[in-house]
Order: C-alpha cells, then sequence, then structure tokens
C-alpha cells in the first residue's frame, strides 16, 4: 500500500526522493509528500500526484529527507492527512505505513499533555511520542516511542538536531538501501534502484540508524548484523521499455516467466521435476492460504495436486482463516503471496508456525517476510511486477503449482514425463496467442460498452472465470462476477439480459458438454455469449456470438492459456475506455494492513 522512501548522503535530496516516489507509484496512493532535514525540517504535501507536487516544490541542497505516497486508511484524502507529519516544535517528521492499534488511547494522553493534532490520522501520534521522549538522541527516543505502541509499522523519523535517519518496523515491510557515501528507505526495492542494488530487509523489532557514512541495525538495544542482498534484476526490468503500460508489457514478458520458472526444476535432458523439496510422509494434508489473484491460482493448484499426487487438499482465503476455529494437526501450510508482505497471509503463516504446520512459502522476492518466517521457500522468478493487477504472478504461480504436482506426483512415470514435456512448451503456446492480441483488442472494444458481465467456466476454469472476473472490473471498472456454470441457475440468472454479456470458458475437458448446455440456457435469457475456446474447436461456434480463440494444450494446462485470453482481454477492455490500467482507483499492490 503506502510507500515509503527516505534518503541522506551526498546528493541533494529533494530530486532523489521524488525519483524514488515515482518509483512507487504502482502502490496506488491519493496523496504525497516529502520533508526535508536542515536548521529546520520542510514539508511539502497534499492530496495530489506526485508530478503536480513537484511543481510546487522549490530548489533545495539539503541532503536528507524523507517521502511518502498515501493510501487513505484512517481520514480522508487531505492535505492534512497527508504524510510527512509533524510534532507540535515542527523539529520531527514522520512518514509511516501500517495502523497504529492503540492510537485513539495515546491521542487522547498526549492532548491531555498539551500535544496539538492538525490531522484525523492514527500516524501523527509517532511524532508527538518521539518529540515527548526526545532528550538529544533520536534513536532512544523512537524506542521509547514504540514501547507504547501497538499495531503494525514501518516507519522513517528525521529531526533538525540529529543527523540522519531512525526507522523501525513491526509487521509492515522496510528496506534499507546500502549506496557509496549514500543509504536509502524504502518500502520496496524499486524505489531504490536509480542508486544501489544492495538492500537490507529489516525484520520485526529492528530499529536502524541510517545516516550518509553507513546503517546500523538495533533489536532490544543490541548493535546486530542483517545480511545485505543483491537485487537480482535492474531498473531497466521495472520500466515500461516503450509499452504504453505496465500491463501489457507483463503480459508480453510471460513465455519468458514461465521458462524462469520451471528452469532448474526440469532436468535440460530428462523432462522430470525436481524442487529440493519432498513431501513428507507424515502428512495428512495441504492447505494453501493466499488472498486475491493467489486465491484463484490456489484453487486451480488444490485441483492438479490433488489429482495428481492423491494428497486431500484445502484453500482458504488469508483474511477469513486468521479468525477461523480451522483445525490444521498434521496439515502442510503452504501460502502463495507475491510481495511476500500480505498481511493477512503473513498473520496467518505465524498463526501455522504457532501451532508446529511445517509451512511453505511461494512468492517472487527474495529476502521478503514471508521467505524469512517460512520454513522452506519456492521463488516464482517472473521479476518485478509494476501493474497492480497481477499478470505474470499469476501465470508464474499457476506454473509453480503445476510443478509441485508433478514433482510430487504417483502413478505413470510416462504420463509425468509427458506433461513435464509439455509443460516446457508451454511458452511458445503463451506466445502464439499474444501474438493474435489484435484479434483480443477487438473483443475488447465491444465489451467496453457493457457495465455488467459475467464470467463462467468449470472444473480448472472456474477459478480461471474468478481471475478473468477480478481482472476485468479492477481495471475496467465494469461489475464484474465469476461463477460456476451449473450455478448461474440459482440467482444469477435473474441479471441476464440483452445488455449482460457471458464471458464462457469452454475448455475441451470432461465439463464441455455440460458447459454446452450452460451455454444454451444462457442464451435462452438473450444474453450476448464470448466463448475461450480452443483452435479447432467447431462446435462452439453453434452455440455463441464470438469466440476468442486459444492454442490448443492438454485440459489440465488450459488455466494457463485461458488465464493469458482473460488478461488480454481486460486490458483492451479497459483501454477502450480509458481506464488508469496500471494504478486502479482506491487499489494498492501490496497490500500491508489488514
Amino acid at each position: 500500500m503506502c510507500g515509503i522512501v527516505g534518503y541522506v548522503g551526498h546528493r541533494a535530496a529533494q530530486p532523489v526522493l521524488v525519483n524514488c516516489l515515482k518509483r512507487l507509484e504502482y502502490r496506488g496512493y491519493d496523496s504525497c509528500g516529502i520533508a526535508l532535514l536542515g536548521k529546520d525540517v520542510e514539508i511539502y504535501k497534499d492530496a495530489i500526484r506526485i508530478e503536480a507536487l513537484e511543481k510546487k516544490l522549490r530548489p533545495h541542497i539539503n541532503k536528507a529527507g524523507i517521502g511518502h505516497t498515501r493510501w487513505a486508511t484512517h481520514g480522508k484524502p487531505s492535505q492534512g492527512n497527508a504524510h510527512p507529519h509533524a510534532d507540535c516544535t515542527g523539529k520531527i517528521a514522520v512518514v509511516h505505513n501500517g495502523v497504529i492499534d492503540n492510537y485513539l488511547a495515546l491521542r487522547e494522553k498526549l492532548t491531555q499533555e498539551g500535544h496539538k493534532f492538525r490531522s484525523d490520522t492514527d500516524t501523527e501520534v509517532i511524532p508527538h511520542l518521539i518529540e515527548k521522549y526526545f532528550q538529544g538522541d533520536l534513536q532512544e527516543a523512537v524506542s521509547k516511542a514504540i514501547g507504547d505502541m501497538s499495531g503494525s509499522y514501518a516507519f522513517v523519523a528525521i529531526h533538525s538536531d540529529w543527523d540522519g535517519m531512525v526507522v523501525a518496523r513491526n509487521e509492515s515491510p522496510l528496506i534499507l538501501g546500502v549506496g557509496d557515501k549514500e543509504n536509502l528507505v524504502a518500502s520496496d526495492v524499486p524505489a531504490v534502484l536509480d542508486y544501489t542494488d544492495r538492500v537490507i530487509y529489516l525484520e520485526d523489532g529492528d530499529i536502524g540508524v541510517v545516516t550518509g557514512d553507513g546503517v546500523r541495525c538495533f533489536r532490544n538495544g543490541k548493535q546486530i548484523d542483517r545480511e545485505v542482498h543483491r537485487i537480482p534484476w535492474s531498473i531497466e526490468e521495472a520500466q515500461k521499455g516503450g509499452y504504453a503500460h505496465f500491463m501489457i508489457k507483463e503480459i508480453h514478458e510471460q513465455p519468458r516467466v514461465i521458462r524462469n520458472t520451471y528452469k532448474g526444476y526440469i532436468s535440460a535432458l530428462e523432462p522430470v521435476v525436481n524442487l529440493g523439496i519432498r513431501k513428507d510422509a507424515g502428512i495428512n494434508d495441504i492447505l494453501f492460504i493466499a488472498c486475491g489473484t493467489s486465491y484463484y491460482a490456489a484453487l486451480v493448484g488444490q485441483q492438479v495436486i490433488q489429482s495428481l499426487t492423491q494428497i486431500p487438499v484445502r484453500v482458504e482465503i488469508a483474511s477469513e482463516f486468521n479468525y477461523s476455529d480451522t483445525v490444521l494437526g498434521r496439515t502442510w501450510v503452504i501460502v502463495i503471496t507475491q510481495s511476500g508482505e500480505t498481511a493477512d497471509v503473513m498473520r496467518a503463516l505465524k498463526k501455522a508456525k504457532e501451532v508446529g504446520c511445517r509451512t511453505l512459502a511461494i512468492t517472487n522476492v527474495v529476502g521478503s517476510s514471508a521467505t524469512r518466517l517460512a520454513d522452506e521457500t519456492l521463488y516464482i522468478t517472473a521479476g518485478p511486477e509494476i501493474c497492480v493487477a497481477a499478470t505474470k504472478s499469476f501465470i508464474a504461480q499457476l506454473t509453480m503449482l503445476y510443478l509441485m504436482g508433478l514433482a510430487w506426483a504417483s502413478g505413470d512415470i510416462r504420463s509425468r514425463v509427458s506433461m513435464a514435456t509439455e509443460l516446457r512448451q508451454l511458452p511458445d503456446k503463451v506466445q502464439q496467442l499474444i501474438d493474435r492480441e489484435e484479434e483480443i483488442a477487438a473483443f475488447g472494444k465491444y465489451l467496453a460498452k457493457y457495465e455488467n458481465v459475467f464470467f463462467v467456466g468449470r472444473g480448472l476454469n472456474y477459478p480461471v472465470a474468478l481471475e478473468g472476473a477480478l481482472k476485468l472490473k479492477e481495471i475496467s471498472y465494469i461489475h464484474a462476477e465469476g461463477y460456476p456454470a451449473g450455478e448461474l441457475k440459482h440467482g444469477p440468472f435473474a441479471l441476464l439480459t440483452p445488455k449482460t454479456p457471458v464471458v464462457a470458458i469452454a475448455a475441451r475437458d470432461n465439463t464441455y458438454d455440460t458447459l454446452m448446455a450452460n451455454i444454451k440456457e444462457i442464451k435462452a435469457r438473450e444474453s450476448p455469449v464470448l466463448a475461450i475456446a480452443e483452435e479447432g474447436d467447431i462446435e462452439i461456434e453453434k452455440y455463441v456470438d464470438f469466440a476468442v480463440r486459444v492454442p490448443k494444450v492438454s485440459p489440465i494446462f488450459s488455466p494457463i492459456v485461458n488465464a493469458v485470453a482473460l488478461q488480454l482481454l481486460a486490458y483492451y477492455t479497459a483501454k477502450e475506455r480509458g481506464c488508469s490500467i496500471d494504478t486502479p482507483r482506491n487499489l494498492a499492490k501490496s497490500v500491508t494492513v489488514e
């Protein structure tokens, strides 16, 4: 969600902070601001875009400062609620991600002590607490302040009488960028890549002191060493590279992403999968936990792994799991999170660890919180995904789930070898589909005139229908719902009209004939039907108005090509409607609050 940046070093801080904030725009925000450290702390902020804020800034040579992009939680988007927030003296400024659970009680107490508040945010209690405890040592004041706070936070504090920055983290991501006579703070890696490829991932309970000369990490008052990681991708990979939007660029990257995901797990000489992670004979079942798009990937993985391994598999939404009485026992808990920082997923992972479950994280980010907490990790190696709507990370997650099923499969080895061979051919199949995107663009223009769309599928492609609906609604702002095709008659039929198109995923599997019957029922209600159908399927043309053609693959792999077709359909629909595709309204890329 919100983006944090901080800089101290030999450069003028203001242009660095603005550049870093622009690198975090994909996270979603409704206001932004910076604070520059000098004899006084100067703050510039408003409920505007970064480009507009930049025009309001006057030149500064200050060598240190902090910045923020805010996604509103407490208090509406406004200049007063935008970060950074200051104390009463104007010497302290803070930027913060997370939620301070006890902020109301702290605010009341601080008000009684004479502190005056100017915003509706929970964040503003932090600079006031630091002011209360500051006696010349900012690190000590921050340490005492967080002793009063409960909740999640990643924050950076500066003081006009202190050289550098002090940072703290608890249940919200924060990294330190380690440079040459300059150091940075950020909530995500892309913010610092113009200046360094070396980062430290802070852990819960850490306090960091950041100056131009170096960074020091502390825990419980004692200095500790934290590993410096080199980022395996460049800033060029986090840029558009000539594409109109990050989303279409990331869709085009998917053939390479599939290869990168299976590379190293499938032998070049023999198509056999080896993940280096064994299934435990004592495990009774597998529980996937995820949110959003990752949850839909898990629903596909549930069916694939159950069918190949005969191990019972369950799937739960992380935010619901955290408040449920789910019985775990001898359960292997596998969390799926692109960022490795999703708040609900991290809480679920901790809950599973507390009861002694074996845990595995499937993630895209090396060194993220999930990788440090889980017993084992599998990386999807999708590279940086900037568009808020997940595309290549979803396809990479599906690829990894197929690899898991094949690695732990029981039964006929020839069947497994055949599937692994076809898995290696999927990049070419996806590329064939992308090469025909202009055909799909025409269907996007058709859908763009509607305000309600249903997506239906069966079996493995029911979760793909859910994902297709999610993609369309989040970037085109068209109301879209995904359903099992057989469930429309249990209520949603009441909404079908000539103005309610239905996108039907017609995979040539054991559900095909039943799906054709469902399509007939839909057409009887006069709804236009657009089918996602494989090449050579002539039968489908008898029942639908339009057909998006996808390359022929084995039914088990149909979710891959069908999902890519739906991504392109959503993209071109949103483009036709003139929507903000990469940064949809009200949404954030990394959801770090519950």
